[in-house]
């Protein structure tokens, strides 16, 4: 595989001995951070308003975070719901793991629906940070496992996307680097660190500002490219040669906040007008497995081959589970926005990632409805389904930074290029 310049890549490596927090960034750093969080992710870039509730979301490695973050709501006279997980190691506690080796298949479909149902109706906001302690930690657990667990929870997952197409819910992701990530991308601590700090503009007096203002630079190319009548595209390249069909009522999204840092656009195509091949240099994390070397086949919408140089198993296995795979997103990001340079072995920012060509991303599985063009509020899962947005418990984005074409096929015939070198072309 042909890596491009100016991303550095290394070669992951398990963590057989997980290392303890050694590094905590600086309190003012902290602060940035959660104030970027609360007060401008949530709320899709206007953050919370005095009265709202906000479930906050975290594993004890990002305890400082996930204290500052609860601080930044209360000084936004907001409510917090605390939802503080203990770490997975493989060697050590790791309860993810002991629940699937232990749970029956009655425990594994469980679903609590009257506290699920009862915390949708309460929140209305909800701040997530990923960390983890041990990125092997669910090395050895059956997929089948992880997939039917996973199963179980889609009510609740369906109930937040209703609440969210309501205008009644918004949601944001951050990434708090740990040492077993940190080792994972081949990078010191501090480098790790400072990877973050420069992504989400935490070394500007003002964060907020900065990312209001990229926000507004990327919504300028998102209303570029909704203003083409696009039909399809068609994704050439070293590893990929592939046409994505756009589909009835579609629109291009980026710059909601709802992952920090989000530098990428996106659309939900239809599924059914997925065709040819794409291979992704950039490996997956995913149920506490490395998953390298993907390479996919597509036929009128469908996997028809799923391959992988590591971890084949889990990749097999989530491709089985439900509508798994179909394509739910297809995003590009644009390497003049992004600040990341560097492999962080996290999706989050790997899909993010800036370098040379920027980066593609496929995603399988779930549908985002805010790419919709329309009022998503009173779609019937019918109508969804005949639009082609695809409905499923899993929604698994796979990276590639190597140089791409894209050409976009207009609803007259013409074809121009959108996307080259790591850039959109729509001046």
């Amino acid at each position: 595989m042909i890596e491009p310049r100016g991303v550095s890549r290394a070669s992951p490596t398990p963590s057989a001995n997980v290392v303890h927090l050694a590094y905590t960034p600086p309190k003012d750093i902290l602060e940035r951070y959660a104030d970027v969080l609360i007060n401008f992710a949530l709320g899709g870039g206007g953050g919370i308003k005095p009265g709202e509730v906000v479930r906050v979301v975290a594993h004890e490695s990002a305890k400082p975070l996930y204290v500052e973050l609860h601080r930044a709501v209360w000084r936004a006279g907001g409510h917090t719901l605390g939802h503080f997980l203990p770490d997975d190691e493989s060697n050590s506690y790791n309860l993810s793991r002991d629940f699937l080796e232990l749970a029956s298949d009655a425990q594994l479909d469980f679903f609590a629906a009257q506290h699920a149902r009862g915390l949708i109706d309460q929140i209305d906001h909800q701040v997530s940070v990923l960390s983890d302690a041990d990125m092997h930690a669910l090395e050895s657990a059956d997929p089948r496992k992880i997939m039917r667990a996973s199963k179980a929870s889609k009510p609740l997952l369906d109930w937040r996307t209703d609440k969210e197409s309501e205008g009644r819910f918004t949601w944001t992701l951050g990434l708090y680097g740990t040492p077993a990530m940190a080792a994972e991308a081949g990078l010191s601590e501090l480098d790790y660190w400072q990877q973050i700090i420069q992504a989400c503009f935490l070394d500007d007096s003002d964060p907020i500002a900065r990312w209001r203002t990229v926000s507004t630079q990327i919504e300028d190319y998102v209303g570029r490219l909704n203003a083409l009548p696009i039909e399809r595209v068609h994704v050439l390249g070293e590893d990929v040669d592939l046409t994505v069909t756009l589909g009835e009522q579609r629109r291009w999204v980026g710059g909601s906040g709802r992952n920090i840092p989000s530098f990428e656009i996106f659309t939900s195509p239809d599924w059914r007008g997925t065709d040819g091949w794409i291979r992704f240099n950039q490996p997956l994390y995913r149920y506490g497995n490395l998953i390298e070397g993907i390479r996919l086949e597509f036929a009128d919408g469908l996997v028809v081959k799923a391959s992988a140089e590591r971890n084949e198993r889990v990749l097999a296995e989530m491709i089985a589970t439900e509508n798994a795979d179909k394509v739910g997103e297809y995003s590009l990001t644009d390497s003049r926005f992004s600040r990341i340079t560097k492999f962080m072995a996290e999706t989050l920012y790997d899909e993010n990632v800036g370098g040379t060509y920027g980066n593609t991303h496929l995603a399988l599985g779930k549908s985002y409805h805010d790419c919709y063009d329309g009022n998503p509020a009173g779609v019937t899962p019918d109508r969804w389904a005949e639009l082609g947005f695809n409905d499923s418990t899993v929604h698994t984005d796979i990276v590639s930074t190597t140089d791409r074409t894209v050409t976009a096929r207009l609803r007259d015939g013409s074809e121009r290029v959108i996307y080259a070198g790591g850039r959109f072309e729509l001046d």
